[in-house]
């Protein structure tokens, strides 16, 4: 990264209503089967007509004892709990040393923080008076509770940060993070992405006609880059990654699991604040010119981990830009992991790292029919070779854009 120590990913840990860790991820992604259940609807939320959201990807009776004790769960929203396990995976799989983690930096990008004890604080504002709201709901409710929860859970002082720039949030906290450790500021860091659903937040994107609406048998898919997609399926859970000093990782013995190449990040200032840009100049010119000034171009990766969801206008997007880099070369394969994992929840980086791993990844489920609009089919299942390369991609609705490069350390 810009001539600086190289940056590898050396411990994976997830939250998901598939299972917790790598391989429950890695099994449902190699699966392709979403795991959905039925939202809380109370009267007056929803959309009380034919088409609208029923399910989402929930977690609903996990045992955090493993990695929380339960006086400190206690004090926990569900996102911190959720962010913790996570990251205590992740270390546990690195095997880093205590010490160093007393110096790490925790990075954790979220879009909706804590938005359950935040329904509970403006129900009890509402319903009672301000004075009646708990001082242990407020001190979790901001967004960056998950955050300062891992940094005690690990007595981690270096810098604590809290990214939420919607769905590119996850990769912009990843890249901010691997330039502290290149730079030598922390010897560690720990980036999570995590999000919970609440009833109203459920209820608001159903409203806003976000979310995949249901088929005519009651089943709820997302369908990225298909004609007939909908929208997307909402997540709940969280991922985490260790970073660390490639030559510190192997003098430890450590064994990488991948390397961060480069990333990259842009922003179409004329987008719509709660829409995706319909600019994909904007946003593939400056990943074009990051690819450039990494010896690279689109012929030397192997394989893309996308952010389509299913979105009408967001994989509309992502394939225009996709497409303004390659052209009318061949993409390489495309992976789009929301389709089971659901938006939001335990994030792009953990299945990006899956891929470079040489991770089997199923059939991408619900797609049937291409848009000729988007010129891009994504992966049917078919085995894949382990790529060298894979690129990972989140745009935002909002106009932001974020990619990070990770290279397999397979014949190294």
């Amino acid at each position: 990264m810009n001539g600086r120590p190289t940056v590898v990913i050396t411990g994976l840990g997830a939250v998901s209503a598939h299972g917790c860790g790598r391989r429950a991820v890695a099994s449902a992604l190699a699966g392709g089967e979403p795991i959905l259940g039925e939202v809380d609807r109370p009267p007056g939320l929803h959309r009380e007509r034919e088409g609208s959201s029923r399910k989402a990807s929930l977690i609903r009776g996990l045992d955090f004892k493993p990695w929380i004790p339960p006086m400190a769960a206690r004090r926990m929203s569900p996102p911190s709990k959720m962010a913790v396990a996570a990251a205590k995976m992740a270390v546990e799989e690195c095997g880093v040393e205590a010490e160093a983690l007393h110096e790490a930096a925790v990075y954790v990008s979220t879009n909706f923080g804590p938005s359950t004890y935040s329904e509970r604080i403006l129900r009890q504002v509402f319903e009672e008076n301000p004075e009646a709201v708990s001082p242990m709901l407020f001190t979790e409710s901001v967004a960056n509770a998950p955050a300062a929860q891992i940094a005690l859970a690990f007595r981690a002082v270096g810098p604590n940060v809290t990214v939420t720039q919607r769905e590119a949030g996850a990769l912009l906290a990843l890249s901010q993070a691997a330039a502290e450790v290149a730079r030598g500021r922390v010897p560690v860091a720990i980036v999570a992405a995590v999000d919970e659903i609440s009833t109203v937040l459920h209820a608001t994107l159903d409203r806003l006609g976000a979310l995949a609406t249901p088929e005519a048998d009651g089943t709820e898919i997302a369908r990225p880059f298909d004609r007939q997609r909908s929208g997307f399926l909402l997540s709940e859970g969280a991922g985490a990654v260790v970073l660390e000093r490639e030559e510190e990782a192997r003098g430890r013995g450590a064994e990488p699991l991948a390397r961060l190449r480069f990333a990259a990040s842009g922003f179409d200032p004329g987008a719509s604040r709660i829409s995706w840009s319909r600019d994909a100049k904007a946003l593939a010119d400056p990943l074009r010119r990051r690819m450039r000034e990494s010896g690279l171009g689109p012929g030397d990766i192997e394989g893309i981990v996308s952010g389509a969801s299913g979105s009408v206008p967001g994989d509309f997007l992502e394939a225009r830009v996709l497409r303004r880099l390659w052209g009318e070369a061949t993409l390489p394969p495309i992976l789009a992991p929301k389709a089971v994992l659901g938006e939001y929840g335990v994030g792009p980086v953990v299945p990006g790292v899956l891929a470079a791993l040489g991770e089997p990844f199923g059939a991408t489920p619900g797609f049937e029919e291409a848009d000729s609009r988007l010129g891009v089919v994504p992966h049917d299942g078919s085995p894949l070779p382990r790529p060298r390369r894979v690129l990972i991609s989140s745009l935002a609705a909002g106009g932001a854009g974020a990619w990070v490069v990770l290279e397999s350390m397979a014949d190294e």
